[in-house]
C-alpha cells in the first residue's frame, strides 16, 4: 500500500474527535478520494476535553497525529534567559503585529520556523526578564484598568501557541500539499510550513473563523470588564478583549496572505473573507453537497402523518443558542400540547452551559417536550421528525440543512450564514424559483421561531410545498459529487510539477 502523503488536513478540534459539521466534511474528503493518500494533524485544547474517535478511519488516512495547545509541557527549565537586542526588537514586532498597532505586515524573518528555534526559542519568551519588562511597558501603556496578572497570563497564553505549532510543523512528515478547513491556529501551522517547506496551502472556512472568535471573546465570562461604568462608551471594548481579537485579526490576514485559493461555501462567507484580508482574486466558492442517495431513501422511512417533532440537530454550545429553542418550544407547547424538541447532538463540549441548559428545562417544565438525546446516527432521527431547525447565532454552510433536505424535511433557520439561500433560494434564478424549503428567523427570537414551527407543523400543504422545494434544491445544486470533484481538481493542479518535500 502506498504510504507517501499527498495531502496534509489540520483539524483544529474536529476530525476524528469530534462529530459532525467540518468533521463529517473531512471524513467525506477524505473517503470520496481514494486516489489521494491523505494525513490528518489534529490540533485540540486539552487532551481531557476529547473523548474516543467518532470515525472509523479510512485506509487512505495514512498518517494522524494529535496536538493540544494547552497542556503542560515538560522539559522547560524555569531559569533566567537573555535574549539579544536584535531578536528582542522582532519579539515586539510580533505582539505589536498582533495587537494591529505599529507594524503593517508579519516581517519575513518572523514567517521562518527558524526565528522560533534557534533565536528566540520558547523558554526566552517565557524565562527573559527583558520580555517581562516588555510586557509590564505594554500594560502601563494600554491596559492599567486590569490587574496586571490578568494581562500578563493574556499575553503569555496568547503568544505560547505559536512555539506549538512551530515543533509540530518541524516534525510533520513529508507531504505534497497542506489543506486547513479552517483559519485560527491551524491556519497558522498550515502558513508556516507552506513558508517553509515551499508546498501548497489550501484553505477552505466552513464558518469565518476571526468573526466566531469575536463572538466568543464578546461572550467569555473568564474576560471581566473591570472598568467602571462611566469609562464604558457606547460601543467600546475592553482592552484585553481587543487584544485577543486583534490577534486572531492578524493571523487571518496573515493566513489569507499564504493561502491559495482561499475557499469559501457561498458568497456572503466569500464577501466577509475579503472584507478581513482575503484578495478577491485568490478566492473561489465551492457549496457543500450530500451523498443524495444516502439520504433520498429516508424519505420512503416516513410515515404519511406528520410528526410534531422539532429536532435541533447540533452540538450543545452557546454558538448554537439551544436556550432560544427550548423557550421557542415553551411557547408552541402552549398552543400544540403535543409537539416534542429535540437535540441530537454531543453535550460533552460545554458542560457548564448543557447544565445552563437542562435547568431551563426543569424550570419551564418540558422535561416531557424538550428531550436531550445526545449524538445519534441523523438517519435514524431524520424520518421521525418533522422539521430540522438550526438557531445558531453564527453559522457557515450547515451540513445537517442539506442532509434534511435530502430526506425530505424542511427546516427553519436563523438568518445567519448561507441559510437564506439555502431555504429561499439565490444561487441564481433558477433557484429563486424553486421556492421556500423553510422559514427565517431573526437571531434569539423564540416568539418567532415557534411561529414559524407552528405554521409548517399546521399547514400540511405548506409543509409539501417546503419539502418539494428542499429535494429539488439540494438535487440540482448541493451534491457531494459536485464539491468532491472541485477539490479533486483543485488538489491535481496545485500539486502538479511540485516534487515531494
Amino acid at each position: 500500500m502506498k504510504t507517501e502523503i499527498d495531502i496534509m488536513i489540520v483539524a483544529e478540534g474536529t476530525y476524528p474527535y469530534v462529530s459532525g459539521g467540518v468533521s463529517t466534511w473531512i471524513h467525506r474528503l477524505i473517503t470520496s478520494m481514494k486516489e489521494f493518500t491523505f494525513g490528518v494533524v489534529f490540533i485540540g485544547g486539552r487532551k481531557r476535553d476529547y473523548g474516543e474517535k467518532k470515525y472509523v478511519l479510512p485506509e487512505n488516512l495514512v498518517h494522524l497525529e494529535e496536538h493540544y495547545m494547552f497542556d503542560p509541557v515538560t522539559g522547560l527549565v524555569p531559569e533566567a534567559h537573555r535574549i539579544d537586542e536584535k531578536n528582542l526588537e522582532y519579539v515586539r514586532q510580533l505582539h505589536l503585529w498582533f495587537k494591529k498597532r505599529q507594524v503593517e505586515g508579519v516581517p519575513d524573518k518572523l514567517k521562518t520556523l527558524k526565528f522560533y528555534t534557534d533565536e528566540v526559542k520558547e523558554e526566552d519568551f517565557l524565562y527573559s526578564k527583558d520580555v517581562w519588562r516588555f510586557i509590564k511597558e505594554q500594560y502601563i501603556n494600554y491596559d492599567m484598568e486590569s490587574p496586571f496578572v490578568d494581562y500578563f497570563w493574556t499575553i503569555r497564553n496568547m503568544h505560547l501557541p505559536i512555539w506549538r505549532l512551530v515543533d509540530i510543523a518541524e516534525n510533520l512528515p513529508p507531504f505534497r500539499l497542506i489543506h486547513s478547513p479552517s483559519t485560527g491556529y491551524a491556519g497558522f501551522l498550515a502558513s508556516l510550513v507552506r513558508y517553509d517547506r515551499d508546498v501548497p496551502f489550501v484553505l477552505t472556512e466552513h464558518g469565518i473563523y476571526t468573526r466566531e472568535r469575536k463572538i466568543d471573546i464578546m461572550n467569555a465570562d473568564w474576560l471581566v470588564d473591570r472598568r467602571l461604568f462611566f469609562q464604558r462608551e457606547h460601543g467600546d471594548v475592553e482592552h484585553l478583549r481587543q487584544v485577543w481579537i486583534g490577534f486572531f485579526e492578524s493571523i487571518g490576514r496573515f493566513i489569507y496572505s499564504s493561502a491559495e485559493p482561499i475557499i469559501s461555501l457561498f458568497d456572503g462567507a466569500r464577501e466577509v473573507q475579503i472584507k478581513y484580508g482575503a484578495s478577491p482574486e485568490k478566492t473561489r466558492i465551492i457549496p457543500n453537497g450530500i451523498e443524495l442517495e444516502r439520504f433520498s431513501r429516508l424519505r420512503r422511512a416516513r410515515n404519511s402523518e406528520l410528526p410534531k417533532v422539532v429536532a435541533l440537530i447540533g452540538r450543545v454550545v452557546p454558538i448554537k443558542d439551544i436556550k432560544t429553542f427550548i423557550n421557542a418550544i415553551k411557547i408552541l407547547a402552549d398552543e400544540l400540547p403535543d409537539v416534542q424538541g429535540w437535540i441530537v447532538g454531543p453535550t460533552e463540549e460545554d458542560p457548564d452551559y448543557y447544565e445552563e441548559c437542562t435547568k431551563l428545562v426543569d424550570t419551564l417544565n418540558l422535561d416531557k417536550k424538550v428531550l436531550f438525546l445526545g449524538l445519534r446516527n441523523i438517519e435514524d432521527i431524520l424520518p421521525m421528525v418533522g422539521l430540522v431547525t438550526i438557531t445558531s447565532i453564527s453559522e457557515g454552510m450547515p451540513l445537517v440543512v442539506l442532509e434534511a433536505f435530502g430526506a425530505g424535511v424542511p427546516v427553519v433557520a436563523t438568518d445567519v450564514g448561507s441559510c437564506r439561500q439555502l431555504i429561499y433560494g439565490g444561487l441564481d434564478e433558477e433557484d429563486l424559483k424553486i421556492g421556500r424549503a423553510g422559514e427565517l428567523t431573526p437571531i434569539a427570537n423564540p416568539h418567532e421561531l415557534a411561529s414559524a414551527y407552528r405554521r409548517l407543523l399546521t399547514d400540511r400543504e405548506y409543509w409539501s410545498n417546503c419539502q418539494k422545494a428542499a429535494i429539488k434544491r439540494v438535487e440540482t445544486y448541493y451534491r457531494l459529487d459536485t464539491m468532491i470533484e472541485a477539490y479533486r481538481e483543485i488538489y491535481r493542479e496545485r500539486m502538479n510539477g511540485r516534487h515531494r518535500v
